[in-house]
């Protein structure tokens, strides 16, 4: 059971924040980059207190204890999420999406090392063997051999994306560390709690920072509020579903799991467009899916 959970979670996760993602990333050229990434906090926040509340009646609990470890782990992953927020837009909006969610998808490898070096996360060879390969297998789908080396020279957007995956490594090691850190609860509860903490601390932050030196862009996600309400409530359902899973296996198990979306994304987008999709993308797909598999008999072994 705990296994058929949290693969559920990642995968309700993962189709939740696509389509944030795709909400925040046309809301850029509206209201700025940082307008666009304080839309999934202050509007998410609402959604979350509402799911702690519910999550809580129908478990029958109370709120766990905090730690001095949960505390410290949970203002590390809320920073880190913001500063990953915003690089992931400013890389989508200097490169195609695919493009720049491809570099932003090499977090799982550097998931798994800040699960090694934060929290003692292990992963047999064959998990690590798993990661690679997936990785490998986004890369080749979303980016053209032949374009490697003029993306290389395009250095900006691919530090960007390798910088914004970093980021949303470490909040993810980060966000299992404080949920592992709470005192006696269910996994859900501590999940939950992580979850409506972490966003209002973000909230706080990037809500406080907009007001005193950039409070167009404030106002801008107020204006277009119908878009950030949809945004906040997609961005509080994947960190809820998020939360559960890394509650549950490591951070590093999640986030390749993950990757599942990306060929699902590729092959309705083919679908969509009436484009065949070629050789390479049914490679990449095919890598995937085989490095996939690799992580799931490993964290299921």
């Amino acid at each position: 059971m705990p296994a058929l959970a949290w693969i559920s979670a990642t995968l309700l996760a993962a189709g939740a924040q696509v389509a944030r993602n795709g909400l925040q990333a046309g809301l850029v050229s509206e209201i700025g980059t940082l307008g666009a990434t304080q839309v999934r906090f202050i509007f998410g926040l609402p959604f979350a207190l509402l799911m702690l509340a519910i999550g809580r009646a129908l478990l029958g609990e109370g709120g766990p204890a905090f730690t001095g470890e949960a505390i410290g782990f949970v203002l590390l992953g809320a920073v880190a999420q913001i500063a990953a927020t915003a690089l992931m837009l400013m890389a989508m909006a200097r490169r195609a999406f695919g493009v720049a969610y491809a570099y932003i998808k090499t977090e799982p490898i550097l998931v798994a090392l800040f699960g090694l070096i934060l929290l003692g996360d292990r992963l047999a060879p064959l998990g690590w063997t798993g990661i690679l390969i997936a990785t490998a297998g986004i890369l080749l789908v979303s980016i053209d051999p032949r374009d490697w080396r003029a993306l290389v020279r395009e250095w900006s957007p691919m530090a960007l994306g390798i910088a914004a995956g970093a980021g949303f490594g470490l909040s993810a090691v980060a966000f299992r560390g404080a949920i592992n850190g709470l005192g006696e609860a269910s996994a859900m509860n501590r999940a939950l709690t992580i979850m409506a903490a972490s966003l209002a601390i973000q909230t706080v932050l990037l809500g406080s920072w907009l007001l005193a030196f950039d409070r167009r862009a404030f106002l801008g996600s107020v204006r277009v509020w119908r878009q950030s309400l949809s945004a906040g409530f997609l961005g509080a359902l994947a960190t809820g579903a998020w939360f559960v899973a890394f509650s549950l296996t490591a951070a590093a198990n999640v986030r390749t799991l993950a990757l599942a979306e990306m060929p699902v994304a590729a092959l309705v987008s083919r679908r969509v467009s009436g484009r065949a999709l070629g050789a390479r993308e049914y490679a990449g797909i095919a890598l995937v899916m085989a490095g996939i598999a690799l992580m799931l008999s490993q964290a299921l072994g």
